[in-house]
C-alpha cells in the first residue's frame, strides 16, 4: 500500500490544505527555531515553511513518501536531512532540538506512548513542540462513527487510526506544559503547542 499510498496522498490532502491546513502549518512551522526535529514528514507538505530554522532533521520511515519529498526538500529555504527511522526509536541524542513539528502523523504510528517519550528525551528544556493532529471526536455517535470505521480506515490510508485520541496522550504525559490546545473542524482536529518541561519527568 505504501507506495500507492505515496502517490495519492498529496491530492486526497489538497481539499483540506486549501480550505485551512496550509494556513495551520504555515502558522505552526513558521514559529520553529534553532535546531529543528520533523516527525513523519511524508512528502514535504511542510517544507516550505520553514524560514528561521537552522537547520531540520525530518524523520520519514515509509521510503515512497521520503522519495515524494525531494523536490521539495531541494526548494526549502533552510538546510533539511531526512532520515528513515521510526518515531519510537528516534537515532538522536538526548536533549538534541530546539522545536519538535509533528503535522498528521499520530495517527499512524504504532507506538504512539513511546514516541512522545522519544520526543521528549530528544528535546532540549523548553524545546518547543507543536502539533496538528486528528483525535476521536466528543459528540457521541461521531466518535462510535470513527470506532466503526478505523478497521478498515487503517488498511485504506496506510495505518491510520481515525478514532486515535492523540491529544489525550500528551496531556497525560509527564515532561511536557502545553500551553494551548485548539480545536478545529467540530473537533476532528487540534492544533498543539507545549513546552518541554524535563523537571517533571
Amino acid at each position: 500500500m505504501g507506495k500507492r499510498f505515496s502517490h495519492i496522498y498529496d491530492a486526497a490532502m489538497l481539499p483540506f490544505e486549501k480550505l485551512r491546513f496550509k494556513k495551520i502549518r504555515k502558522e505552526l512551522v513558521g514559529k520553529s527555531k534553532g535546531r529543528t526535529l520533523e516527525v513523519g514528514s511524508g512528502t514535504g507538505l511542510n517544507f516550505s515553511y520553514y524560514y528561521q530554522t537552522e537547520q531540520v532533521d525530518a524523520i520519514e520511515p515509509d521510503p515512497f513518501m521520503a522519495q515524494k519529498s525531494l523536490k521539495r526538500k531541494r526548494e526549502a529555504l533552510v538546510p533539511i536531512r531526512i532520515h528513515s527511522a521510526d518515531a519510537e526509536s528516534l537515532p538522536f541524542a538526548d536533549c538534541t532540538f530546539d522545536t519538535i513539528i509533528a503535522t498528521l502523523v499520530f495517527c499512524t504510528i504504532p507506538s504512539p506512548e513511546q514516541a512522545i517519550r522519544e520526543i521528549i528525551r530528544v528535546s532540549k528544556p523548553n524545546a518547543r513542540i507543536l502539533l496538528l493532529e486528528h483525535i476521536r471526536m466528543e459528540q457521541k455517535w461521531l466518535g462510535a462513527a470513527q470506532d466503526w470505521l478505523t478497521p478498515l480506515w487503517k488498511k485504506v490510508c496506510d495505518g491510520c487510526h481515525l478514532n486515535r485520541n492523540t491529544l489525550a496522550l500528551f496531556k497525560q504525559t509527564d515532561g511536557l506544559t502545553i500551553e494551548n490546545a485548539d480545536l478545529c473542524y467540530n473537533g476532528l482536529f487540534f492544533v498543539m503547542k507545549a513546552s518541554c518541561d524535563k523537571e517533571k519527568q
